[in-house]
């Protein structure tokens, strides 16, 4: 198999010859810059010149060379967006600062791994609609944005890859706490719910305007489109499930059927398109909301978050949704363990999650800045031995 029939093989949920790997098909599943640079020393792979798939997270785009090395069976294509796009520092002294697209201004400390978000440009105690009709929202469907990704596309599936689009922003959710600061946010949807639809509205409005142009496009040459709102903790949800379902949930809807009807429109019969959608922490109590919106890939599954054991999740959700992660714990093991626990921890996961296929092998979250070569090499190492069906 290619890369591309064992990823569609996984996703139609047939058996394929092994677990298909992905390093940096999107900015949820990648590689901090200097975790890469060292692995690639490591190697001795040649890494310049660095290119990033998302600058505030330091998040790259892997060398060719690596990706090869490891036999990644993704390649990501990442539109011009506030983390991407012109990101200029100014110097401050002690940090650098940002101020993006969306007003946000991000900070990066002279000694940090990478930019924080340090003021939310509406973060009054209340907001008026005259605010929102007013801002200067950026333009989402802008033609610049995603230039030269059909010819990347079309090189990617010459070479029997799976193809990746990540989209314009973070999710609605997310936004908003940028927005108006998260305290502010998380309080306009319990108190003030009228002006949190509000916020909620403007953003599907950009999201559906930037998928609207993107796949009128791309449609044709791309795979999985990939989307994102982060709603868990490492024990719960930062919302209720009631007030993820009234609030979130229908404008999630919009989205996803845009997003179905775009891929129908361009692709064969022959050809499906799928959703990736990305909520990191414990997203057992939603995945049922997000199967029923069309979710194709749950991204990531985090291991050590309660209600996200991968035995139970495969066991009560694998037959309706693919698992994208997981194959390795990031916040502890991968950085701060032994390569012998990043082999036992690799092994565990694989035998909850590979059995009748549904599984794609990526790390919880991006490979930190501080993960060793050689506890990453004891991670793809082990896949190779423990990941062939």
């Amino acid at each position: 198999m290619n890369s591309r029939e064992r990823i569609i093989a996984t996703l139609e949920h047939r058996t394929p010859d092994r677990v298909p790997y992905d390093l940096g098909g999107t900015h949820v599943t990648g590689i901090h810059k200097t975790a890469c640079l060292n692995l690639c020393r490591h190697l001795k792979i040649e890494a310049a010149p660095v290119r990033f798939a998302d600058v505030i997270q330091q998040v790259v785009i892997p060398p060719a060379a690596l990706l090869e090395r490891f036999a990644v069976d993704t390649r990501g294509l990442f539109p011009l967006c506030s983390h991407n796009w012109n990101v200029q520092g100014e110097d401050k002294g002690d940090h650098l600062e940002y101020i993006d697209e969306w007003g946000f201004v991000q900070h990066f400390p002279k000694d940090g791994y990478w930019w924080n978000l340090a003021k939310s440009p509406l973060d009054a105690t209340s907001i008026v609609p005259e605010q929102l009709e007013s801002y200067p929202w950026p333009r989402a469907e802008l033609p610049e944005r995603i230039a030269g990704l059909r010819e990347q596309a079309k090189k990617f599936r010459s070479e029997g890859k799976i193809v990746m689009l990540k989209g314009l922003c973070a999710g609605i959710f997310e936004m908003g706490q940028r927005l108006r600061g998260m305290e502010n946010f998380l309080c306009d949807v319990l108190a003030d719910p009228g002006s949190a639809k509000l916020v909620l509205d403007k953003f599907t409005e950009l999201k559906m305007r930037f998928w609207e142009t993107a796949l009128d496009q791309l449609g044709d040459v791309v795979d999985i489109v990939v989307e994102n709102d982060d709603y868990g903790t490492q024990t719960s949800q930062l919302i209720s499930p009631e007030t993820f379902r009234e609030l979130m949930k229908p404008r999630l809807k919009e989205i996803f059927a845009l997003i179905k009807k775009k891929l129908r429109e361009k692709k064969t019969d022959k050809e499906h398109g799928w959703i990736f959608f990305h909520s990191c922490g414990n997203v057992r109590s939603l995945l049922p909301d997000f199967i029923e919106l069309g979710v194709d890939i749950l991204n990531p599954v985090h291991t050590n978050a309660v209600g996200m054991e991968p035995t139970q999740l495969k066991r009560d959700f694998g037959s309706e949704i693919t698992f994208w992660g997981g194959g390795v714990e990031t916040q502890n093991v991968l950085p701060r363990g032994t390569p012998e626990e990043v082999r036992e921890d690799v092994k565990r996961n694989l035998e909850a999650l590979m059995p009748d296929a549904g599984f794609v092998f990526n790390t919880v979250h991006n490979i930190q800045a501080e993960a060793p070569p050689e506890n990453i090499m004891a991670m793809w190492e082990t896949l190779q031995e423990y990941g062939r069906y």
